[in-house]
């Protein structure tokens, strides 16, 4: 079941803008925690085959996306797809000497993964596998919640942020967001480095802010 579509708090970056922010993160968290292994199969693979349409649409051949965590709508259905259809996927790794700042690595079968920090599952530093941002055609861009002017919220680290700072002068990578419906709220606070999506996809819509731009 969805949640009921959280409310905007009008106020400038203080106090109370970061608790509406913290308050809508453990909110929408819970929901998509909440969806049973079945449920998240289901809109999965309905999410996938839509994402695929619209990456395979702009002829995108270097794709980044993540690996599922906390309750995110599922990655694992749309990566296998891609490697079918011969589209090079890349994953996110922090990068070591560059606090915030995320690099990019060629993931396959055999790529070798290892936790994180942040208890989330990365490939091993190779740079030999590695591409540089503006090389990638699309970033399949993970998200907490997101609104209907495509401003999106992340777990607030930034990294995301930082990575797409400049996409759309340079016109990519493209990001596209994934998501559970359950994770749209009326409308974010937002910061002025908040950077929002031209698009998104759900398991049932595919929503396009470029006209918010």
């Amino acid at each position: 079941m969805e949640p009921e579509l959280l409310k905007h708090v009008t106020c400038s970056p203080s106090k109370a803008a970061s608790e509406s922010r913290k308050a809508i993160r453990h909110q929408i968290r819970s929901a998509r925690r909440s969806l049973s292994e079945p449920e998240q199969a289901h809109f999965a693979e309905q999410a996938s085959h839509a994402m695929l349409a619209e990456i395979t649409k702009i002829k995108a051949k270097n794709v980044a996306l993540y690996l599922t965590n906390d309750g995110e709508l599922g990655t694992q259905r749309l990566i296998e797809m891609l490697w079918e259809q011969g589209i090079n996927v890349y994953l996110p790794r922090l990068h070591p000497f560059s606090k915030g700042n995320l690099l990019f690595l060629a993931y396959t079968r055999s790529t070798s993964l290892q936790q994180n920090s942040l208890k989330i599952w990365e490939p091993k530093l190779d740079i030999t596998q590695m591409i540089q941002p503006h090389q990638l055609d699309v970033v399949v861009t993970p998200l907490v919640a997101f609104d209907a002017d495509g401003n999106r919220m992340g777990m607030g680290g930034g990294f995301y942020d930082r990575t797409l700072a400049n996409w759309a002068s340079r016109g990519k990578p493209y990001p596209i967001g994934f998501a559970h419906d359950c994770q749209q709220v009326s409308a974010l606070p937002c910061e002025h480095w908040d950077v929002p999506l031209p698009m998104l996809i759900t398991p049932s819509r595919v929503l396009n802010f470029e006209h918010c731009l």
